[in-house]
């Protein structure tokens, strides 16, 4: 269902209209992008992973967190992180540790065959870049100013959720 058959009566244009869009496009390149490393990893042969997995690993990078931690920096959006960890933990692609503290809290990090998906997800992510640059399809200055719109809408949102208007 896309973003205007939400509404009763979709928009033709407008403010909204171009909203609704952007949503809409939003969502459709974030499924498109797991796609594209799911696509990545099965011409690598590495079936045991998925791409929702392969992403976590690369976005936490050399760092050691915890899952909140995951969601709060930005790393994590879904509402399964416990299990992705857990999976990636049985399979080697992580290390976790009870916090000495607070006992509740785990600590993860990757293993050196965590690296390897990071690295793997990081040399598909330079070849696009690269390939993006070299077409013209976008530029340097093109990403910044996409980057800072979306972290304008970003910060509208999250002042939305803590009901700042």
């Amino acid at each position: 269902m896309t973003m205007h058959a939400l509404l009763s009566d979709p928009p033709r244009g407008g403010f909204l209209g171009s909203y609704l869009d952007t949503l809409s496009l939003v969502e459709r390149l974030h499924r498109l992008l797991l796609d594209v490393i799911k696509d990545e990893f099965e011409r690598l042969g590495q079936l045991e992973i998925n791409a929702v997995q392969a992403l976590l690993l690369f976005n936490i990078g050399e760092n050691e967190v915890t899952a909140g931690e995951l969601k709060t920096r930005g790393y994590y959006q879904g509402s399964n992180v416990s299990y992705n960890l857990k999976k990636l933990v049985e399979m080697g692609y992580m290390h976790h540790e009870r916090s000495e503290i607070d006992r509740r809290s785990v600590r993860v990090r990757l293993t050196a065959r965590g690296d390897l998906v990071r690295d793997q997800v990081g040399q598909l992510f330079r070849r696009h870049a690269e390939g993006m640059e070299a077409r013209g399809i976008v530029g340097l200055s093109g990403l910044d100013d996409i980057n800072g719109l979306l972290r304008r809408m970003e910060r509208y949102w999250a002042d939305q959720i803590r009901y700042i208007y």
